[in-house]
């Protein structure tokens, strides 16, 4: 009960994932939003796994290795915040000449359908470029292990209730932002809403990259 409460917590702050999945439940409506949750749990699942074998533990010990994921991660979200602010501008661009894109009830910006995998990968990528998962996975995950129990078992079986716990909240944001989308799909609003997301991904991008341990 102490881990489930403390992981619901965790999943309440607000960080590039939940930045990712509201965007994509807005733009391409609540399967694509549910198919980024889903990517980003199994990003959850691989830093639990890693974490039982240890493999998580080598972002600890190597400065190295965190700073290579590091900056990697901080490339990841300001590629994703920068490809955000430019679909703002050319979806401007298009509005004062008059074509501007309408948006369907299940696709992007211009009405086409969104694959549900590149909506997956686009969860599992931003979670799996976070280092600081994987730091947290190994710092949080061990002081919850039971007195007795086998660790890697215990420590599988953690990252599995984190995963359905994080997938729990964000499906809840997932269906919220499902029932604003009506109103957050018009034009002049869904550019404001790309360019706000483009540059708090930008934002989170270059911190990530300038701060230390």
């Amino acid at each position: 009960m102490a881990f489930a409460g403390a992981a619901f917590l965790i999943a309440l702050a607000p960080g590039p994932s939940t930045v990712v999945i509201m965007r994509q439940s807005v733009r391409s409506g609540r399967r694509a939003g549910l198919a980024t949750v889903l990517g980003n749990e199994a990003g959850v699942l691989a830093w639990g796994v890693a974490a039982a074998v240890g493999l998580s533990a080598l972002l600890v010990a190597s400065q190295v290795a965190y700073d290579v994921l590091r900056v990697t991660g901080a490339a990841v979200l300001v590629y994703f915040g920068a490809r955000a602010l430019w679909q703002a501008r050319r979806g401007a661009d298009a509005a004062e000449g008059g074509d501007a894109p309408q948006d369907g009830p299940a696709g992007d910006a211009a009405g086409v359908p969104v694959p549900v995998w590149r909506c997956f990968r686009l969860g599992l990528v931003t979670n799996i470029a976070n280092p600081k998962a994987g730091v947290f996975a190994v710092s949080f995950l061990p002081q919850f292990v039971p007195s007795g129990w086998p660790v890697m078992a215990a420590l599988l079986l953690l990252a599995v209730l984190w995963a359905l716990i994080d997938l729990v909240w964000y499906a809840g944001v997932v269906w919220l932002a499902g029932l604003a989308r009506r109103t957050l799909v018009r034009p002049a609003v869904r550019r404001w809403l790309e360019r706000v997301s483009g540059a708090v991904l930008v934002g989170l991008g270059v911190r990530l990259a300038a701060e230390t341990r």
